[in-house]
């Protein structure tokens, strides 16, 4: 399991060094949250969606077959990238590769911060972690997968210019 840890935790780091933004304004957000919307909806997916800029939501919506806890998820997750600058998957796996894992060695209150995948930070060139983007519903890997997804058809249309 560790060098399968290993090895994702290069995958990781490559998503994020390849997954950033030109510039993320409120539209950005808001059109960003409405790709992943769409595309959970065509999916089937239960998931609960957030986009947030600084610390401000700026998009947020919870499909049916979600509840407040996945709220709870989003916003723990959430947490650990803003403090770690990484997505919170990427820094659970990076707990584990180091021997360990982050709810016993983060010496952080579980109840407020979650290393399970689900949410990534926004990456603007140039100026670095701005905010998150992410979703809680599924297991962690296919959150993180989904929200990587997106990002690509987002990031790739933008670049594009065909949305």
């Amino acid at each position: 399991m560790a060098a399968a840890d290993e090895q994702l935790l290069v995958t990781l780091a490559e998503q994020e060094e390849r997954l950033r933004f030109r510039r993320f304004d409120n539209e950005t957000a808001l059109a960003l949250g409405a790709r992943l919307l769409d595309a959970a909806r065509e999916q089937g997916l239960p998931v609960t969606i957030s986009v947030r800029r600084n610390g401000q939501r700026l998009f947020h919506a919870a499909l049916p077959g979600t509840s407040a806890d996945n709220d709870a998820w989003i916003e723990r997750k959430s947490r650990v990238v803003d403090r770690y600058g990484h997505s919170s998957y990427l820094v659970g796996t990076r707990f584990r590769v180091d021997g360990g894992t982050f709810e016993e060695n983060s010496r952080l209150d579980p109840d407020v911060y979650a290393a399970h995948g689900g949410v990534f930070p926004v990456i603007v060139h140039g100026v670095g972690p701005v905010g998150t983007v992410g979703v809680s519903g599924l297991p962690q890997a296919e959150d993180h997968a989904f929200v990587v997804a997106q990002l690509e058809r987002f990031l790739a249309a933008e670049v594009t210019g065909s949305e």
